[in-house]
């Protein structure tokens, strides 16, 4: 349990599509999305819970989906109508804590880099 492996990120224009992939060890924690731009502070964008309930953070509402897969021990992030702001590092994080958008998750994946150009 715990390990967490992010796949997923590129550079795409504005306006763009992009999923995101955490494969984890195991299915049994609450998992979320979070990203951290440079000199910023690390921001929820998005956590599932064990039972599949979903929070996201405001900035990111209407645009992007969390979803898993219980099956292949999945997590996904699927980001529609990508804006320049949304450039970041992307982290997938898990814990058996519901810790929602709070960046205090024991698990974290390695990150991924996404890009968004205007």
């Amino acid at each position: 349990q715990g390990q967490l492996v992010v796949s997923g990120g590129v550079s795409v224009q504005a306006g763009g599509s992009l999923k995101l992939s955490c494969l984890a060890s195991g299915n049994t924690m609450h998992m979320a999305w979070f990203r951290q731009a440079p000199g910023k502070e690390r921001e929820g964008v998005a956590v599932i819970s064990t039972d599949g309930f979903t929070m996201y953070g405001d900035s990111v509402k209407g645009r992007f989906t969390i979803s898993k897969d219980n099956a292949k021990n999945t997590l996904y992030l699927q980001m529609n109508s990508l804006k320049p702001e949304d450039t970041a590092m992307y982290y997938c994080a898990a814990d058996v804590f519901w810790w929602a958008l709070v960046p205090k998750y024991e698990h974290w994946g390695q990150g991924t880099q996404v890009t968004v150009s205007s």
